[in-house]
């Protein structure tokens, strides 16, 4: 017997049919007399429409401001796990499992005051760890929690599966399976490269470098807590047929299991290809070189939440003047660029040039660590493909490589596959 944390996404749980096959995932894992929780995201689309209707509401009573109290536009867009927990619940009672389902505040899961953007601090389990002793399955309304003002808190978009793997180290779950559509993590996007495959093993490290570079398997919050609390994660499809060979078995279930790198036995070189598309790159020209000006940049720009990510710098032969390159979300480019013009005088900059439309495409491996000569594979391979590099980033494990748009499903393919990761 076992204790594991289940948690189905959006597309899992989209109308009754697929939340009663979810029911049934939980019922295999409840009948095998496991203890079980379960967190549960809105039906694919319902979060979408709640915030629509949030958004439009300041319109439709021709408020002179589009903004709106975010305490409210928690406690709406809250309502679609609430709903989901509850079906499923009955879902589950229909089909002769005990269950019972759980908001967020009635755990309760304590947050920060930060409303739709909130981060988790404290979960009491004891009281839901107290049921799924007796054999009650535990439905839990992820995405949410309860902020020092005793208000619903929301955690941001993807929060369900921060809600899942924060459920999971506070119950001391042997392990945390979150179903999605696809059945486990891939080498890269299966559907830019073919002769993807499905890994058995990832690290932690790895698997938040992977999402944090643009892989949407897991989101990023969710695997730094798992890394964080070790807590062993397994992805898997809920598509597959719940009752089907292997689906049961404990130890080595269909999908990829998220781990400690030392249960890896054989640690490749390079583990997986990402990439992240609406990359804009913005570059000040002829900056004044001397303290204070890079906070003078980037300080504004992370006031606005506005994520910079690869970071270039160019002194000039005297040491005067310096070059600075930087990329953002394609999304924040426009908001970028009218900071940045607004600081010219404080920051003390000739010119602003940025260019939306580029690519950041990255090569992830632990085995890079102990290996020489990863990057310069990649530099050949892709010169050889006449793809120019913009910028470069490296971590200990991670090399980030900015290219034309244009360019990207054939820089996965080749990076993909000069390093041998289309071969089993």
């Amino acid at each position: 017997m076992a204790r594991i944390v289940m948690k189905f996404g959006g597309t899992s749980v989209a109308d009754i049919a697929r939340i009663h096959n979810v029911a049934r995932h939980v019922k295999r894992e409840a009948d095998a007399g496991h203890e079980v929780a379960v967190v549960v995201s809105a039906m694919a689309g319902k979060t979408n429409e709640l915030v629509g209707w949030a958004r439009e509401m300041p319109r439709a009573c021709d408020a002179n401001s589009p903004f709106f109290d975010a305490r409210e536009y928690d406690a709406i867009i809250a309502s679609g796990e609430q709903v989901t927990s509850g079906l499923l619940a009955i879902a589950l009672q229909s089909i002769g499992v005990d269950a019972r389902s759980w908001q967020g505040w009635q755990i309760p899961i304590r947050t920060d005051n930060a409303h739709g953007a909130a981060r988790i601090l404290d979960i009491d389990g004891s009281e839901m760890v107290r049921r799924m002793e007796m054999g009650q399955v535990a439905v839990v309304t992820g995405f949410q929690g309860l902020a020092p003002d005793n208000r619903i808190a929301t955690l941001g978009r993807g929060g369900s599966d921060t809600s899942a793997v924060a459920v999971a180290a506070a119950v001391k779950a042997d392990r945390c399976d979150i179903y999605t559509d696809v059945d486990g993590v891939y080498t890269t996007d299966p559907r830019v490269e073919p002769k993807a495959r499905r890994l058995s093993k990832i690290s932690f490290e790895e698997m938040l470098e992977m999402a944090s570079q643009g892989a949407r398997v897991l989101q990023v919050r969710s695997v730094e807590l798992a890394m964080v609390h070790k807590v062993r994660t397994f992805v898997r499809s809920s598509f597959e047929d719940p009752d089907a060979p292997g689906m049961g078995d404990f130890d080595n279930p269909p999908g990829t299991l998220i781990c400690d790198e030392e249960e890896i036995v054989e640690q490749q070189v390079v583990t997986g290809i990402a990439y992240a598309k609406d990359e804009a790159q913005i570059s000040l020209r002829r900056v004044a070189d001397r303290p204070g000006v890079s906070a003078g940049i980037f300080g504004p720009l992370a006031e606005a939440n506005i994520n910079v990510d690869m970071i270039v710098q160019n002194v000039s032969e005297d040491g005067s003047k310096t070059d600075m390159t930087f990329t953002v979300p394609t999304g924040d480019l426009e908001k970028a660029v009218a900071m940045l013009e607004k600081a010219r005088n404080d920051v003390g900059f000739d010119a602003i040039q940025s260019e939306a439309g580029l690519v950041k495409v990255s090569v992830i491996g632990i085995g890079m660590r102990s290996h020489a000569g990863v990057a310069a594979t990649a530099f050949k391979a892709l010169a050889e493909k006449g793809i120019n590099i913009r910028a470069i980033t490296t971590s200990e494990i991670k090399i980030s490589i900015l290219i034309d748009g244009a360019y990207a499903e054939l820089a996965v393919r080749t990076l993909h596959s000069v390093y041998g990761l289309d071969k089993q």
